[in-house]
């Protein structure tokens, strides 16, 4: 299984996101430059700073891939929920589901590899109850984690499968729910602070357009140099904390 499914808490790269990821920070440090120094000097400075993107956009996109995964799950477990009402065993539905999930998926969608997974082993053996806790230990979310350490508890003990996944299916969905509902009013508040973080570089793009050499005694001098930086950090600063303010975690 570790040789064939992933880790969620690691991602690789393909050749194509590489170019289009460092191409961005590259773009991002010429505007930087063109706004606060406007010499190439600054550009050998960072040169080390694609780097560093690349580790910041890798955790944006495990913590997203994370997300769609755990909304998913919920899709799983309310397809697994009907047809155990309908008086499947939990193997049979595992594959009842997996046929709703290629419907609702495209078939490259984690959810679906996992279930087809699950569905594979299954015929050859290896406990249900095991596989969906591999799974957890591989994404490491808190929802799928507990959901499989329930499962497991039941399988075990002789408990009620089909009460507990309607049970843990109806929570889970009223938690993702909440998050949902999160995430639409947070919108607008992204925006907000998108647009606010725009604006300073706006008005020294704007001044530069509008009124050129106004800013001249900022560029080309050591007093330029350490003021603009200074103004650099605290729009850094500023822009990070904003991020911090606008992501809550459920």
């Amino acid at each position: 299984m570790n040789g064939k499914n992933p880790d969620y808490e690691k991602y690789h790269y393909s050749a194509k996101e590489i170019v289009r990821y460092v191409a961005e920070c590259a773009a991002l440090c010429c505007v930087v430059d063109y706004l606060f120094y406007k010499t190439p000097w600054v550009l050998v400075v960072m040169l080390p700073l694609p780097v560093f993107y690349l580790k910041w956009k890798k955790k944006q996109l495990i913590r997203e891939r994370k997300r769609r995964l755990n909304y998913q799950f919920r899709d799983a477990l309310n397809s697994m929920s009907v047809a155990i009402q309908a008086g499947y065993s939990v193997e049979n539905a595992v594959s009842a589901c997996v046929r709703d999930l290629e419907q609702l998926y495209t078939k490259s969608e984690d959810i679906v590899m996992e279930f087809r997974y699950i569905e594979t082993q299954q015929k050859v053996s290896v406990p249900v109850e095991e596989l969906f806790l591999d799974l957890g230990k591989r994404c490491r979310i808190e929802d799928i984690e507990n959901f499989a350490s329930i499962l497991y508890t039941a399988k075990r003990s002789g408990g009620d499968l089909g009460n507990v996944i309607q049970k843990v299916a109806r929570m889970l969905g009223d938690k993702i729910d909440v998050k949902k509902e999160i995430e639409a009013t947070l919108a607008a508040k992204k925006s907000e602070q998108m647009i606010m973080s725009i604006m300073p570089a706006g008005i020294i793009l704007y001044l530069q357009l509008t009124s050129p050499g106004f800013l001249d005694m900022l560029y080309g001098n050591p007093f330029g140099i350490c003021a603009m930086t200074v103004c650099l950090a605290v729009y850094g600063t500023a822009y990070w904390m904003g991020k911090r303010i606008v992501e809550i975690e459920v």
